[in-house]
Protein backbone atom coordinates (compact mmCIF):
# COMPACT_ATOMS: atom_id res chain seq x y z
CA UNK A 1 0.00 0.00 0.00
CA UNK A 2 1.22 3.70 -0.72
CA UNK A 3 1.49 5.45 1.73
CA UNK A 4 -1.64 8.43 2.13
CA UNK A 5 -1.31 11.75 4.10
CA UNK A 6 -4.29 13.54 5.30
CA UNK A 7 -4.60 17.21 5.67
CA UNK A 8 -7.72 17.84 7.77
CA UNK A 9 -9.72 20.62 9.45
CA UNK A 10 -8.16 23.67 7.23
CA UNK A 11 -10.03 26.18 5.07
CA UNK A 12 -8.92 25.14 1.45
CA UNK A 13 -8.25 28.32 -0.75
CA UNK A 14 -7.75 27.88 -4.35
CA UNK A 15 -8.48 30.20 -7.30
CA UNK A 16 -11.95 29.02 -7.63
CA UNK A 17 -13.27 28.79 -4.55
CA UNK A 18 -13.09 28.33 -0.84
CA UNK A 19 -14.12 25.40 0.74
CA UNK A 20 -13.53 23.36 4.52
CA UNK A 21 -11.98 20.51 3.28
CA UNK A 22 -9.62 17.82 4.20
CA UNK A 23 -7.51 16.73 1.50
CA UNK A 24 -6.23 13.09 0.98
CA UNK A 25 -2.96 12.75 -0.84
CA UNK A 26 -1.64 9.88 -2.35
CA UNK A 27 1.42 8.77 -4.66
CA UNK A 28 2.57 12.20 -4.59
CA UNK A 29 -0.57 13.66 -5.51
CA UNK A 30 -3.87 14.97 -4.47
CA UNK A 31 -6.14 11.70 -4.11
CA UNK A 32 -9.35 13.60 -3.03
CA UNK A 33 -11.24 16.24 -1.24
CA UNK A 34 -14.52 16.29 0.84
CA UNK A 35 -16.63 18.68 2.89
CA UNK A 36 -15.20 18.14 6.56
CA UNK A 37 -17.43 16.45 8.46
CA UNK A 38 -18.94 14.89 5.51
CA UNK A 39 -19.22 10.62 5.05
CA UNK A 40 -16.52 11.04 2.53
CA UNK A 41 -14.28 12.78 4.37
CA UNK A 42 -14.82 10.45 7.05
CA UNK A 43 -13.79 7.43 5.09
CA UNK A 44 -10.76 8.86 4.59
CA UNK A 45 -7.57 6.58 6.10
CA UNK A 46 -4.05 8.25 6.41
CA UNK A 47 -0.76 7.30 7.71
CA UNK A 48 0.10 10.65 8.44
CA UNK A 49 -2.70 12.99 9.79
CA UNK A 50 -2.27 16.96 9.63
CA UNK A 51 -4.20 19.11 11.94
CA UNK A 52 -5.06 22.17 9.52
CA UNK A 53 -7.59 23.71 11.73
CA UNK A 54 -7.68 27.43 12.04
CA UNK A 55 -4.68 27.39 8.79
CA UNK A 56 -5.60 27.74 5.08
CA UNK A 57 -4.44 24.81 3.22
CA UNK A 58 -3.47 26.21 -0.28
CA UNK A 59 -1.39 25.26 -3.05
CA UNK A 60 2.03 25.63 -3.26
CA UNK A 61 3.00 28.76 -5.29
CA UNK A 62 4.61 29.12 -8.51
CA UNK A 63 7.35 31.27 -9.06
CA UNK A 64 7.41 32.41 -12.68
CA UNK A 65 10.79 34.50 -12.72
CA UNK A 66 13.91 33.83 -10.93
CA UNK A 67 17.53 34.01 -11.39
CA UNK A 68 19.42 31.76 -9.63
CA UNK A 69 23.48 32.21 -10.23
CA UNK A 70 23.05 34.40 -13.03
CA UNK A 71 26.24 36.12 -14.35
CA UNK A 72 25.78 39.75 -14.28
CA UNK A 73 27.83 43.00 -14.21
CA UNK A 74 31.45 41.06 -13.06
CA UNK A 75 29.52 39.08 -10.36
CA UNK A 76 27.05 36.30 -9.66
CA UNK A 77 23.82 36.04 -8.01
CA UNK A 78 24.26 34.68 -4.33
CA UNK A 79 21.93 31.92 -4.50
CA UNK A 80 22.46 28.80 -5.81
CA UNK A 81 19.76 26.91 -7.40
CA UNK A 82 20.25 24.90 -4.00
CA UNK A 83 20.48 27.54 -1.49
CA UNK A 84 17.32 29.60 -3.21
CA UNK A 85 14.66 26.97 -3.92
CA UNK A 86 15.31 25.75 0.03
CA UNK A 87 14.60 29.67 0.94
CA UNK A 88 11.48 29.36 -1.87
CA UNK A 89 10.41 26.54 -0.03
CA UNK A 90 10.61 28.23 3.22
CA UNK A 91 8.23 30.85 1.70
CA UNK A 92 5.65 28.40 0.52
CA UNK A 93 6.76 28.30 -3.13
CA UNK A 94 7.35 25.04 -4.70
CA UNK A 95 7.92 25.37 -8.06
CA UNK A 96 10.07 27.93 -10.01
CA UNK A 97 10.85 28.72 -13.10
CA UNK A 98 14.32 30.22 -13.97
CA UNK A 99 16.04 31.44 -16.94
CA UNK A 100 18.71 29.86 -19.18
CA UNK A 101 20.79 31.95 -21.33
CA UNK A 102 22.30 32.13 -24.54
CA UNK A 103 25.48 33.54 -24.47
CA UNK A 104 25.52 36.12 -27.66
CA UNK A 105 26.99 33.82 -30.68
CA UNK A 106 26.29 30.65 -28.54
CA UNK A 107 23.31 28.41 -29.09
CA UNK A 108 20.34 28.09 -27.42
CA UNK A 109 20.65 24.39 -26.62
CA UNK A 110 24.00 25.19 -25.25
CA UNK A 111 22.93 27.65 -22.82
CA UNK A 112 20.22 25.26 -21.63
CA UNK A 113 22.34 22.84 -20.93
CA UNK A 114 24.56 25.00 -18.79
CA UNK A 115 21.71 25.57 -16.55
CA UNK A 116 20.54 21.97 -16.31
CA UNK A 117 23.67 21.34 -14.99
CA UNK A 118 23.30 23.92 -12.18
CA UNK A 119 20.40 22.85 -11.01
CA UNK A 120 20.42 19.66 -11.75
CA UNK A 121 20.19 17.39 -8.19
CA UNK A 122 20.20 20.61 -6.20
CA UNK A 123 16.93 21.83 -6.15
CA UNK A 124 14.37 21.17 -2.96
CA UNK A 125 11.60 21.68 -5.22
CA UNK A 126 10.86 21.62 -8.88
CA UNK A 127 11.67 24.01 -11.31
CA UNK A 128 11.47 24.58 -15.08
CA UNK A 129 13.29 26.85 -17.69
CA UNK A 130 12.52 29.57 -19.71
CA UNK A 131 14.94 30.86 -22.62
CA UNK A 132 16.92 33.85 -22.55
CA UNK A 133 17.44 34.87 -26.17
CA UNK A 134 20.34 37.35 -26.91
CA UNK A 135 20.98 36.27 -30.35
CA UNK A 136 18.72 36.13 -32.82
CA UNK A 137 19.40 34.26 -35.98
CA UNK A 138 17.99 31.30 -38.73
CA UNK A 139 19.60 28.81 -36.48
CA UNK A 140 18.36 30.21 -32.99
CA UNK A 141 15.19 30.14 -34.40
CA UNK A 142 14.93 26.36 -35.59
CA UNK A 143 16.22 25.65 -31.71
CA UNK A 144 12.59 27.61 -30.65
CA UNK A 145 10.54 25.07 -32.40
CA UNK A 146 12.62 22.38 -31.13
CA UNK A 147 12.87 23.51 -27.40
CA UNK A 148 9.43 23.99 -27.83
CA UNK A 149 9.00 20.18 -28.29
CA UNK A 150 10.79 19.41 -25.45
CA UNK A 151 8.97 21.65 -22.82
CA UNK A 152 10.80 24.66 -22.73
CA UNK A 153 7.91 26.84 -24.23
CA UNK A 154 8.33 30.47 -23.67
CA UNK A 155 11.19 33.08 -24.87
CA UNK A 156 12.82 36.24 -23.26
CA UNK A 157 13.60 39.21 -25.32
CA UNK A 158 15.83 42.42 -24.17
CA UNK A 159 14.61 45.60 -25.08
CA UNK A 160 17.43 46.67 -22.15
CA UNK A 161 20.91 46.17 -21.91
CA UNK A 162 22.62 47.08 -25.09
CA UNK A 163 25.99 45.13 -25.82
CA UNK A 164 24.78 42.03 -22.96
CA UNK A 165 21.33 40.56 -23.47
CA UNK A 166 19.56 43.49 -26.21
CA UNK A 167 17.82 42.73 -29.31
CA UNK A 168 17.12 44.99 -31.69
CA UNK A 169 13.29 45.49 -33.33
CA UNK A 170 14.33 43.11 -36.38
CA UNK A 171 15.27 40.55 -34.28
CA UNK A 172 12.28 40.62 -31.78
CA UNK A 173 9.65 40.75 -34.57
CA UNK A 174 11.80 37.51 -36.06
CA UNK A 175 11.50 35.85 -32.94
CA UNK A 176 7.98 37.08 -32.70
CA UNK A 177 6.79 35.48 -35.45
CA UNK A 178 9.02 32.03 -34.76
CA UNK A 179 6.49 32.11 -31.63
CA UNK A 180 3.25 32.65 -33.25
CA UNK A 181 4.37 29.72 -35.19
CA UNK A 182 5.25 27.23 -33.19
CA UNK A 183 3.14 28.25 -30.17
CA UNK A 184 5.78 29.51 -27.57
CA UNK A 185 5.11 32.34 -25.55
CA UNK A 186 7.66 35.34 -26.09
CA UNK A 187 8.13 37.56 -23.01
CA UNK A 188 9.65 40.78 -22.78
CA UNK A 189 12.12 43.39 -20.83
CA UNK A 190 10.00 46.37 -21.83
CA UNK A 191 12.67 49.32 -21.31
CA UNK A 192 14.16 51.59 -23.98
CA UNK A 193 17.95 50.38 -22.97
CA UNK A 194 18.90 52.79 -26.48
CA UNK A 195 17.96 55.65 -25.06
CA UNK A 196 18.56 54.72 -21.14
CA UNK A 197 22.01 54.42 -21.84
CA UNK A 198 22.42 58.06 -23.49
CA UNK A 199 20.53 59.10 -20.11
CA UNK A 200 23.14 57.12 -17.96
CA UNK A 201 26.04 58.89 -19.79
CA UNK A 202 24.96 62.41 -19.36
CA UNK A 203 23.95 61.83 -15.67
CA UNK A 204 28.02 60.34 -14.78
CA UNK A 205 29.16 63.07 -16.99
CA UNK A 206 27.18 65.35 -14.61
CA UNK A 207 28.70 63.83 -11.30
CA UNK A 208 25.27 62.30 -10.73
CA UNK A 209 26.73 59.01 -9.35
CA UNK A 210 24.06 57.57 -6.41
CA UNK A 211 22.13 55.01 -6.55
CA UNK A 212 18.58 57.19 -6.50
CA UNK A 213 20.67 58.04 -9.83
CA UNK A 214 19.38 54.53 -11.67
CA UNK A 215 16.11 55.35 -11.41
CA UNK A 216 15.42 58.70 -12.71
CA UNK A 217 17.26 57.71 -16.01
CA UNK A 218 15.44 54.41 -16.57
CA UNK A 219 12.31 56.24 -16.57
CA UNK A 220 8.95 55.30 -16.57
CA UNK A 221 7.93 56.83 -20.00
CA UNK A 222 10.85 54.99 -21.27
CA UNK A 223 9.40 51.74 -19.74
CA UNK A 224 6.00 52.74 -21.55
CA UNK A 225 7.35 53.24 -24.99
CA UNK A 226 9.15 49.84 -25.19
CA UNK A 227 5.66 48.32 -23.47
CA UNK A 228 3.89 50.15 -26.61
CA UNK A 229 6.23 48.61 -28.74
CA UNK A 230 6.79 45.11 -27.97
CA UNK A 231 2.35 45.63 -28.26
CA UNK A 232 2.79 46.49 -31.45
CA UNK A 233 5.52 44.11 -32.68
CA UNK A 234 3.73 41.80 -31.49
CA UNK A 235 0.91 42.36 -33.17
CA UNK A 236 3.03 42.90 -36.60
CA UNK A 237 4.09 39.09 -36.00
CA UNK A 238 0.15 37.84 -34.92
CA UNK A 239 2.08 36.46 -31.30
CA UNK A 240 0.77 36.52 -28.34
CA UNK A 241 2.88 38.90 -25.76
CA UNK A 242 4.20 38.42 -21.62
CA UNK A 243 5.74 41.97 -20.12
CA UNK A 244 7.76 40.95 -17.53
CA UNK A 245 8.46 43.15 -14.32
CA UNK A 246 5.75 45.98 -14.95
CA UNK A 247 6.18 48.81 -12.56
CA UNK A 248 5.26 51.77 -14.17
CA UNK A 249 1.53 53.32 -14.52
CA UNK A 250 2.06 54.18 -17.84
CA UNK A 251 3.25 50.98 -18.97
CA UNK A 252 0.42 49.27 -17.10
CA UNK A 253 -1.57 51.29 -19.42
CA UNK A 254 -0.56 49.94 -22.65
CA UNK A 255 -1.38 46.89 -21.26
CA UNK A 256 -4.64 47.41 -20.35
CA UNK A 257 -5.61 49.41 -23.75
CA UNK A 258 -4.14 46.10 -25.91
CA UNK A 259 -5.80 43.86 -23.80
CA UNK A 260 -9.64 46.20 -24.24
CA UNK A 261 -8.58 45.55 -27.98
CA UNK A 262 -8.86 42.03 -27.31
CA UNK A 263 -4.83 41.12 -27.77
CA UNK A 264 -3.24 38.39 -26.08
CA UNK A 265 -1.07 40.47 -23.84
CA UNK A 266 -0.42 39.62 -20.33
CA UNK A 267 1.53 41.31 -17.66
CA UNK A 268 3.45 40.29 -14.50
CA UNK A 269 4.68 42.95 -11.72
CA UNK A 270 6.79 41.96 -9.02
CA UNK A 271 6.09 42.40 -4.43
CA UNK A 272 9.03 45.25 -5.14
CA UNK A 273 6.68 47.39 -7.19
CA UNK A 274 3.79 47.09 -4.78
CA UNK A 275 5.36 47.66 -1.43
CA UNK A 276 8.78 49.08 -2.05
CA UNK A 277 9.28 52.69 -4.01
CA UNK A 278 12.07 55.24 -5.12
CA UNK A 279 12.12 56.33 -1.39
CA UNK A 280 14.16 53.30 -1.43
CA UNK A 281 16.80 54.11 -3.54
CA UNK A 282 17.48 57.24 -2.55
CA UNK A 283 18.68 55.94 1.53
CA UNK A 284 21.71 57.60 2.20
CA UNK A 285 25.05 56.49 2.74
CA UNK A 286 24.65 54.32 -0.70
CA UNK A 287 21.74 51.91 1.16
CA UNK A 288 19.99 52.23 -2.09
CA UNK A 289 22.19 50.41 -3.61
CA UNK A 290 20.22 47.22 -1.93
CA UNK A 291 17.31 48.21 -3.61
CA UNK A 292 18.80 48.82 -7.78
CA UNK A 293 16.89 46.68 -9.88
CA UNK A 294 15.60 47.05 -13.53
CA UNK A 295 13.09 47.82 -13.78
CA UNK A 296 13.72 50.39 -11.28
CA UNK A 297 11.29 51.29 -8.20
CA UNK A 298 9.02 54.02 -8.79
CA UNK A 299 7.83 56.59 -6.85
CA UNK A 300 5.25 55.78 -4.36
CA UNK A 301 2.17 57.32 -6.33
CA UNK A 302 2.54 54.16 -8.86
CA UNK A 303 1.51 51.57 -6.55
CA UNK A 304 -2.02 52.66 -6.60
CA UNK A 305 -2.24 51.57 -10.45
CA UNK A 306 -0.33 48.52 -9.95
CA UNK A 307 -2.78 47.01 -7.68
CA UNK A 308 -5.36 48.00 -9.55
CA UNK A 309 -4.29 46.01 -12.22
CA UNK A 310 -4.35 42.92 -10.22
CA UNK A 311 -7.60 43.25 -9.38
CA UNK A 312 -8.82 44.26 -12.81
CA UNK A 313 -6.63 41.58 -14.17
CA UNK A 314 -4.76 43.66 -16.69
CA UNK A 315 -1.88 42.16 -14.50
CA UNK A 316 -2.64 38.48 -14.23
CA UNK A 317 1.28 37.09 -12.17
CA UNK A 318 3.13 38.27 -9.30
CA UNK A 319 6.20 36.86 -9.76
CA UNK A 320 9.65 38.41 -7.79
CA UNK A 321 12.32 38.68 -10.11
CA UNK A 322 14.81 37.01 -7.56
CA UNK A 323 18.06 38.04 -8.25
CA UNK A 324 20.09 38.86 -5.02
CA UNK A 325 23.09 40.19 -4.93
CA UNK A 326 24.81 40.42 -1.51
CA UNK A 327 25.66 44.37 -0.45
CA UNK A 328 29.00 43.80 0.69
CA UNK A 329 31.62 42.68 -2.35
CA UNK A 330 28.39 42.85 -4.83
CA UNK A 331 26.45 46.11 -4.56
CA UNK A 332 29.38 47.56 -3.63
CA UNK A 333 30.65 47.51 -6.91
CA UNK A 334 28.88 50.37 -8.14
CA UNK A 335 30.43 52.79 -5.30
CA UNK A 336 30.99 56.35 -7.58
CA UNK A 337 29.11 54.89 -9.90
CA UNK A 338 25.52 54.11 -9.95
CA UNK A 339 25.71 52.10 -13.52
CA UNK A 340 27.88 49.45 -12.10
CA UNK A 341 25.88 48.32 -8.95
CA UNK A 342 24.42 44.95 -9.82
CA UNK A 343 21.12 45.45 -11.06
CA UNK A 344 18.78 42.60 -8.93
CA UNK A 345 16.62 41.86 -5.48
CA UNK A 346 16.04 39.31 -3.23
CA UNK A 347 12.56 38.17 -2.91
CA UNK A 348 11.42 34.62 -3.57
CA UNK A 349 11.44 33.87 0.37
CA UNK A 350 8.56 36.43 0.56
CA UNK A 351 6.21 36.46 -1.85
CA UNK A 352 3.59 34.39 -0.64
CA UNK A 353 3.53 36.44 2.86
CA UNK A 354 3.93 39.91 0.97
CA UNK A 355 0.60 38.96 -0.67
CA UNK A 356 -1.16 37.82 1.93
CA UNK A 357 -0.54 40.73 3.66
CA UNK A 358 -2.32 42.51 1.02
CA UNK A 359 -5.60 40.08 1.62
CA UNK A 360 -4.73 41.67 5.11
CA UNK A 361 -5.08 45.08 4.27
CA UNK A 362 -8.36 44.18 1.44
CA UNK A 363 -5.85 45.16 -1.19
CA UNK A 364 -6.83 41.15 -2.46
CA UNK A 365 -9.34 38.35 -2.21
CA UNK A 366 -8.07 35.31 -0.49
CA UNK A 367 -8.84 33.56 -4.45
CA UNK A 368 -7.37 36.51 -6.02
CA UNK A 369 -3.93 35.86 -3.61
CA UNK A 370 -3.80 32.05 -5.12
CA UNK A 371 -4.71 33.48 -8.88
CA UNK A 372 -1.74 35.75 -9.13
CA UNK A 373 0.39 33.92 -6.92
CA UNK A 374 -0.03 29.85 -8.06
CA UNK A 375 -2.98 29.12 -10.72
CA UNK A 376 -2.34 31.90 -13.17
CA UNK A 377 1.39 31.47 -13.41
CA UNK A 378 0.79 27.76 -13.73
CA UNK A 379 -1.72 28.43 -16.62
CA UNK A 380 0.49 30.63 -18.37
CA UNK A 381 3.28 28.57 -18.37
CA UNK A 382 1.84 25.63 -19.16
CA UNK A 383 2.22 23.70 -15.71
CA UNK A 384 -1.85 23.49 -14.68
CA UNK A 385 -3.48 21.41 -13.44
CA UNK A 386 -0.42 19.94 -12.22
CA UNK A 387 0.62 22.88 -10.87
CA UNK A 388 -1.26 25.80 -9.19
CA UNK A 389 -3.99 24.39 -7.63
CA UNK A 390 -5.71 21.60 -5.38
CA UNK A 391 -7.58 18.90 -6.87
CA UNK A 392 -7.56 15.66 -7.49
CA UNK A 393 -4.86 14.46 -9.90
CA UNK A 394 -2.71 17.29 -9.21
CA UNK A 395 0.63 17.44 -7.62
CA UNK A 396 0.34 17.70 -3.79
CA UNK A 397 2.68 20.67 -3.41
CA UNK A 398 0.29 21.94 -0.77
CA UNK A 399 0.96 24.94 1.86
CA UNK A 400 -0.67 24.79 5.67
CA UNK A 401 -0.26 28.58 6.47
CA UNK A 402 -1.07 30.20 9.20
CA UNK A 403 -3.35 33.39 8.46
CA UNK A 404 -2.98 35.01 12.10
CA UNK A 405 0.52 34.25 12.78
CA UNK A 406 2.98 37.28 13.38
CA UNK A 407 6.71 37.55 11.54
CA UNK A 408 9.07 40.71 11.05
CA UNK A 409 10.94 39.81 7.96
CA UNK A 410 14.78 40.42 9.00
CA UNK A 411 18.38 39.31 7.30
CA UNK A 412 18.87 37.95 10.31
CA UNK A 413 16.23 34.97 10.08
CA UNK A 414 15.23 34.77 5.90
CA UNK A 415 16.89 31.61 4.38
CA UNK A 416 17.96 33.13 1.03
CA UNK A 417 22.09 33.76 0.58
CA UNK A 418 22.06 37.29 0.75
CA UNK A 419 23.10 39.55 3.74
CA UNK A 420 20.29 41.92 3.60
CA UNK A 421 16.64 42.02 3.60
CA UNK A 422 14.31 44.85 0.98
CA UNK A 423 11.93 44.51 3.51
CA UNK A 424 14.27 44.58 6.84
CA UNK A 425 11.89 45.46 10.07
CA UNK A 426 8.22 45.01 7.94
CA UNK A 427 5.71 43.21 10.18
CA UNK A 428 3.65 40.79 8.50
CA UNK A 429 0.31 38.77 9.51
CA UNK A 430 0.61 35.04 7.77
CA UNK A 431 3.14 32.74 7.81
CA UNK A 432 3.95 29.61 6.67
CA UNK A 433 3.98 26.46 8.44
CA UNK A 434 4.12 23.04 6.51
CA UNK A 435 5.15 22.64 3.28
CA UNK A 436 4.58 19.43 0.98
CA UNK A 437 6.04 19.08 -2.21
CA UNK A 438 4.53 16.26 -4.26
CA UNK A 439 3.53 14.80 -1.13
CA UNK A 440 6.66 14.65 0.62
CA UNK A 441 7.09 17.39 3.45
CA UNK A 442 9.62 19.82 3.03
CA UNK A 443 8.84 22.35 5.81
CA UNK A 444 6.99 20.31 8.76
CA UNK A 445 5.51 23.11 11.49
CA UNK A 446 8.22 25.44 10.79
CA UNK A 447 11.24 23.43 11.00
CA UNK A 448 13.26 22.26 7.52
CA UNK A 449 12.88 18.83 6.87
CA UNK A 450 13.44 19.04 2.81
CA UNK A 451 16.87 18.14 0.40
CA UNK A 452 18.31 19.22 -2.20
CA UNK A 453 17.77 16.97 -4.88
CA UNK A 454 14.32 16.20 -3.91
CA UNK A 455 13.16 18.90 -6.92
CA UNK A 456 12.90 17.90 -10.08
CA UNK A 457 12.78 19.29 -13.72
CA UNK A 458 9.46 19.66 -15.41
CA UNK A 459 9.05 20.61 -18.32
CA UNK A 460 6.06 22.83 -19.50
CA UNK A 461 3.06 22.69 -22.11
CA UNK A 462 1.90 25.91 -24.07
CA UNK A 463 0.37 29.05 -22.65
CA UNK A 464 -3.48 27.97 -21.55
CA UNK A 465 -4.59 31.35 -21.64
CA UNK A 466 -4.14 31.20 -25.30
Amino acid sequence: MTPRTLIRGGLVVTAAEEVHADVLIEAGRIAALAAHGSAAAASFTADTVIDATGRYVVPGGVDAHTHMEMPFGGTTASDTFETGTRAAAWGGTTTIVDFAIQSVGGSLRAGLDAWHEKADGRCAIDYGFHMIVADVHDRTLREMDALVEEGVTSFKLFMAYPGVFYSDDGRILRAFQRAAANGGLPMVHAENGIAIDVLVRQALEAGRTDPRVHGEVRHALLEAEATHRAIQLARVAGSPLYVVHVSAEQALAELTAARDLGLPVFGETCPQYLFLSADNLAEPDFEGAKYVCSTPLRPREHQAALWRGLRTDDLQVVSTDHCPFCFAGQKELGRGDFSRIPNGLPGVEHRMDLLHQAVVEGRLSRRRWIDVACAAPARMFGLHPRKGTLAPGADADVVVYDPHAEQTLSARTHHMNVDYSAYEGRTLTGRVETVLSRGVPVVDRGRYVGRAGHGQYTPRGLCQYL
